[in-house]
């Protein structure tokens, strides 16, 4: 059954389209790194300066087809900090650098990612990808979501920007895995099932929203 519901999803995605939407992202990605470079370089050298480690977290995620690939962000947390804690990060985790909080409020932190995006790896919208622990769990019309590249905002973003206090401090893994995950899979579901630019399209300009209010209000 998953098969054909994956070879169906496939079929069902106008060539077309598919490729107006990897034009589209190669490029916005590309004119966002010219603009954002200066930022980039600044942030770079804020969490060189702040705390001891790499620049950069290299996460391995699922991606198109179930090929794994290092997404890139910048490091908001300590050395380390999936081994000491596990990968869903809570309210006020201690892990959490000063700068990563910074980071990770105004979304600087997934700057990086336009690279991944020029290098085909990810999309600007699509399911935002998981650890390979989620992805090979998934099941029944869950293996849609690896029929589309994965992206850096999706329904899932939007709807649980607030991700972290979500989950609250006490046990944020497994808060997660029951209560969050589930729903962010249906979304994921979703966004592939009704896909269209016009969706993208909306979900680039609630994201963007989204991340202006957050760093307004706080």
């Amino acid at each position: 059954m998953s098969d054909l519901i994956y070879k169906k999803s496939i079929a069902n995605k106008p060539v077309w389209a598919l490729m107006l939407k990897r034009f589209v992202d190669v490029v916005v990605s590309s004119a966002a790194l010219l603009i954002v470079w200066p930022a980039i370089l600044l942030t770079a050298v804020a969490v060189k300066l702040s705390s001891p480690g790499p620049v950069f977290y290299r996460g391995i995620r699922s991606g198109l087809h179930g090929r794994t690939f290092k997404i890139l962000k910048f490091r908001t947390m300590v050395v380390n900090a999936e081994a000491l804690g596990g990968p869903t990060t809570g309210t006020n985790d201690p892990r959490v650098t000063q700068v990563g909080a910074l980071l990770r409020r105004t979304k600087l932190d997934e700057f990086p990612q336009f690279f991944n995006v020029l290098f085909g790896d990810m999309s600007l919208v699509g399911p935002r990808p998981e650890v390979l622990e989620y992805t090979s769990k998934y099941v029944g019309e869950e293996v849609l979501i690896l029929t589309m590249r994965p992206g850096i905002t999706d329904y899932a973003s939007v709807e649980f920007a607030d991700l972290d206090d979500r989950v609250g401090s006490l046990d944020p893994d497994q808060y997660f895995r029951k209560h969050i995950l589930p729903r962010k899979n249906a979304l994921r579901v979703k966004y592939v099932k009704d896909w269209s630019l016009k969706t993208d399209f909306i979900i680039l300009w609630t994201t963007f929203v989204r991340i202006l209010k957050k760093v307004i209000v706080k």
